[in-house]
C-alpha cells in the first residue's frame, strides 16, 4: 500500500443507522484511509469539505426532493460548498439524487419503482458495470447541467458524472448483513411491492463475491477516473 493510498481522508455522510457504509468502509478500510462518518440526522457539527480527500453520502429512507426532512438543507448547503471547493463526491441512491438536485437537476418520485438485483445499460462497462446491482428505491432524478450519463435502466439514470464527482441510483455498498437489517425493518415496502424477502436475502448472498469485485471497480474507478486521486 502507498503512502498517496494512506494519505486518503474521507467523509462518509449517513442518514440512518440501518443504512451504514457497507463496502464503502470496508475499501476506504483497504485502502488506509482516515475516515470521518457524519451522521447528519443525529449531529449538527460542522465540517468543512476542503478538510477531505473525498465525500461519500450513502442512502436514506426519505426522498431527496422532500424539503421538509429537516438536515435536508444543511446537506445541500455542504453539498454545494463542496462543489464549489472541488471536493471529489460519490453519492449513492439518495445521495447520488440529492447531488443531482443540488447542482441543478430534479428529484421526483418514479413511475416505477426498483427492487432487486437487476442490470443496468451502461455506456462504460470497465467503469460502471452492467450488474446486477441491487437497487431500492421509489424516486428518481435528472442529471444536473453539464453532467456526462454513464448507466440507465427503463427507471431512469443509474450513473453520471459531473466535474469531480459521481452519482449512483444503485447501492454498490450493500453487503448480507445490511440486507439483513433492511428485510427486517422495511419488510413492509417489500409487501406492497410483492417482492419475496427470503429470495432477496438469498441472491444477496449469492452474489457477494460478485458484487464485492464490481463495487471495487466502481470505487477505484471513480478516484482514478472522476476524482483525480490516486
Amino acid at each position: 500500500m502507498t503512502g498517496q493510498a494512506r494519505s486518503l481522508r474521507a467523509l462518509v455522510i449517513q442518514h440512518e443507522h440501518v443504512t451504514p457504509g457497507g463496502l464503502v468502509d470496508d475499501w476506504l478500510d483497504e485502502r488506509g484511509a482516515e475516515v470521518d462518518v457524519l451522521r447528519i440526522d443525529a449531529e449538527t457539527r460542522t465540517v468543512d469539505p476542503r478538510d477531505y480527500s473525498l465525500i461519500v453520502s450513502l442512502g436514506s429512507e426519505f426522498a431527496a426532493f422532500d424539503d421538509s426532512v429537516p438536515w435536508l438543507e444543511r446537506e445541500q448547503a455542504f453539498f454545494h460548498e463542496a462543489h464549489h471547493a472541488g471536493v471529489p463526491h460519490l453519492g449513492i441512491c439518495f445521495g447520488g439524487q440529492l447531488l443531482a438536485r443540488t447542482l441543478g437537476g430534479e428529484s421526483f418520485r418514479g413511475s416505477q419503482s426498483e427492487i432487486g438485483w437487476l442490470p443496468t445499460r451502461t455506456k462504460e462497462p470497465g467503469f460502471v458495470s452492467e450488474g446486477p446491482w441491487f437497487q431500492w428505491h421509489f424516486d428518481t432524478f435528472t442529471p444536473p447541467p453539464g453532467a456526462t450519463l454513464l448507466a440507465e435502466t427503463d427507471a431512469g439514470p443509474q450513473a453520471f458524472v459531473v466535474g469531480p464527482s459521481m452519482g449512483v441510483q444503485f447501492h454498490p455498498e450493500v453487503t448480507p448483513a445490511i440486507m439483513e437489517n433492511w428485510v427486517e425493518v422495511y419488510r413492509h415496502e417489500l409487501d406492497a411491492e410483492g417482492v419475496d424477502p427470503d429470495a432477496l436475502l438469498a441472491e444477496t448472498y449469492r452474489l457477494e463475491a460478485s458484487s464485492r469485485a464490481e463495487a471495487w471497480q466502481l470505487f477505484e474507478g471513480f478516484l482514478d477516473r472522476v476524482a483525480g486521486v490516486e
